[in-house]
């Protein structure tokens, strides 16, 4: 009798490997600032001296008003509508998204609560206050510019993804990405956070958000009632085509199919 052979190795999800990377490159690189007293690392120094030594006045107001955008009221208000737009393309009424926009609330504000339990243990500081073209406050790292931004991004791209089928979505993703890196890319520009501190914001960010959005994926699907889910599954699987099922295709008394339009070969007698 034949032995059973080794049990297979489950792989793990795409999911649950980007939580475990991000999770371990981001307490990697807390150890190594703590490590350091709060030093900066070399590319920090470089990158910091090559932002003072190219900041028009221009560029400065540019970078100041999308660095804005990243922080304050208006990053809530695009979580918010991450949630409303989740469920738009399954037509959900208003009264059954507001469970969802609420979940996508609280993912956020959830988690800044980490980020900032984080940024008050490691107690990093900024760059020298004479390079600030900004007012900042408190500790440096991680950087809550990146992080925000980072996760409001997140939630819009999988609300977009969600509501805008196709090459639609995705574009609209990649937009919400680079609005991001824009965000975070300003505050080394306006000398008030080192290049190691958005690597850790994003580093949370993507830990955080691979941990929470399949929770807000459930909340919204509950949110859709049934007839409408099925109709949506439909449209998803077949966009732009009817959803109403074909009739079946009649058979002449050869066994060959009848051609619509066309009448069947005379049998004999007839």
């Amino acid at each position: 009798m034949r032995g059973r052979g080794p049990a297979p190795r489950a792989v793990p999800s795409p999911r649950a490997a980007l939580t475990a990377a991000s999770a371990a490159g981001l307490a990697v690189l807390t150890a190594l600032v703590v490590s350091a007293g709060g030093r900066p690392f070399a590319v920090d120094a470089a990158a910091h001296a090559g932002a003072l030594a190219h900041r028009p006045a221009a560029a400065v107001d540019a970078a100041r008003l999308l660095t804005g955008t990243g922080t304050g009221v208006t990053v809530y208000v695009l979580a918010a509508a991450a949630g409303w737009l989740a469920c738009h393309r399954a037509r959900v009424p208003a009264s059954r998204r507001v469970p969802v926009v609420l979940a996508a609330l609280a993912l956020l504000g959830l988690g800044q609560t980490v980020r900032i339990g984080l940024r008050t243990a490691v107690d990093r500081s900024r760059p020298p206050a004479a390079d600030w073209a900004v007012h900042a406050h408190q500790a440096s790292f991680p950087s809550g510019h990146a992080t925000t931004s980072a996760l409001v991004a997140g939630l819009l791209a999988w609300a977009l993804l969600r509501a805008l089928p196709g090459a639609r979505g995705r574009v609209a993703a990649a937009c919400c990405g680079l609005w991001a890196a824009g965000v975070a890319g300003t505050r080394v520009f306006l000398g008030v956070h080192w290049v190691s501190d958005l690597v850790g914001g994003w580093l949370l960010a993507t830990c955080w958000l691979a941990l929470t959005l399949p929770l807000l994926g459930r909340v919204a699907r509950r949110a859709v009632p049934a007839p409408m889910a099925a109709a949506s599954r439909t449209e998803r699987s077949a966009p732009g085509t009817s959803a109403v099922p074909r009739p079946p295709r009649e058979r002449s008394p050869g066994g060959r199919a009848a051609v619509p339009g066309r009448d069947a070969s005379p049998g004999p007698g007839e």
